[in-house]
């Protein structure tokens, strides 16, 4: 709870959302105790910063996207699929320098406080052993929390990805009923999102329920196909060391290859695939150089047919 009455700003966990280094030189300022220390000449010269470092909301968004927007990586799944854990592992592979690939560089976040929150759980501690980040809760809200990083490529251009972190009960909500009120962090999701990762957990897929989990995923990906609008989609195997029956598989390949034949397919697990120490998992960082090299579509604008070479007069002339 903010003592600012302004619903965009979050002062005093970050600095004023209309520029005021003094709090209490503030019209909207709501702290008289505040007010008063400023008038004695208490009050502390620190300068916050203009984000917390925690995952992003929607009102944060308009301070990322002010250099460039954004790409919006929407992470598609039932609970308990993996989502979040593969977040997780790959921003313990960037922390060491692993981008996928050898052009491309770390250049920053906004959210480093979020990543470590969905990471911290992954590292290893002494008498701590590793373990997998907690559940996503289900928590209403109208736009899931979105973690971001930027990118550095060989020829200097900076680019950013944010990366969402919804949990999977919006989406199987959606997937049944596309206006489902808890579905509208989902809705989001499917509006905004530039390119899609279709997460399919090989581990409910083999256990005592797969028949319900093979069902919940084939509804969610044919609500994938009626939404997608052509962006790319990546069907991703999480937990790539559990065997699933070869027919489930085709069951799962063809509600997903079939009605997207351009999806891309992936397998990924975090358990090593051998013994060196600097393994780096399986199939991690294939599908994160995949997800950073995507680019959005552009838009080709017919020339200009004007007889003035004038600026003032090109656009618009007859």
């Amino acid at each position: 709870m903010t003592a600012c009455s302004r619903p965009t700003c979050f002062a005093p966990e970050s600095t004023c959302d209309l520029g005021f280094l003094d709090r209490a030189k503030c019209s909207e300022w709501k702290r008289p105790d505040e007010a008063a220390a400023a008038q004695d000449g208490s009050e502390t010269d620190e300068l916050l910063l203009p984000w917390s470092g925690s995952a992003i909301g929607l009102v944060d968004l308009a301070f990322i996207a002010g250099r460039t927007k954004p790409l919006v990586v929407g992470i598609v799944g039932a609970q308990n699929a993996g989502k979040t854990t593969l977040l997780a592992a790959w921003y313990l592979l960037v922390g060491r320098g692993l981008t996928g690939s050898d052009e491309r560089r770390f250049a920053g976040s906004y959210s480093l406080a979020g990543w470590e929150a969905v990471a911290s759980a992954l590292r290893w501690r002494p008498g701590q052993q590793p373990n997998f980040p907690p559940h996503t809760s289900s928590r209403s809200g109208r736009a899931p929390g979105l973690l971001h990083l930027a990118f550095r490529t060989a020829n200097g251009e900076v680019r950013g990805h944010t990366f969402t972190d919804a949990p999977g009960e919006w989406f199987q909500k959606w997937a049944v009923n596309r206006e489902a009120v808890e579905g509208e962090g989902a809705r989001w999701v499917a509006e905004h999102a530039d390119v899609f990762l279709l997460v399919a957990d090989r581990e409910a897929l083999s256990g005592p329920n797969k028949g319900s989990a093979r069902g919940s995923l084939q509804i969610l990906a044919r609500r994938l196909v009626a939404e997608r609008a052509g962006r790319p989609v990546a069907l991703v195997w999480t937990k790539s060391d559990v065997a699933v029956a070869p027919e489930m598989e085709k069951a799962v390949r063809d509600a997903v290859l079939g009605p997207m034949p351009d999806a891309h397919e992936f397998s990924v697990s975090i358990t090593a695939s051998g013994d060196d120490a600097t393994d780096t998992g399986q199939g991690l960082l294939e599908l994160l150089n995949w997800t950073l090299e995507i680019r959005r579509e552009r838009v080709s604008l017919p020339p200009v047919e004007a007889a003035s070479p004038d600026p003032l007069f090109m656009f618009g002339a007859r």
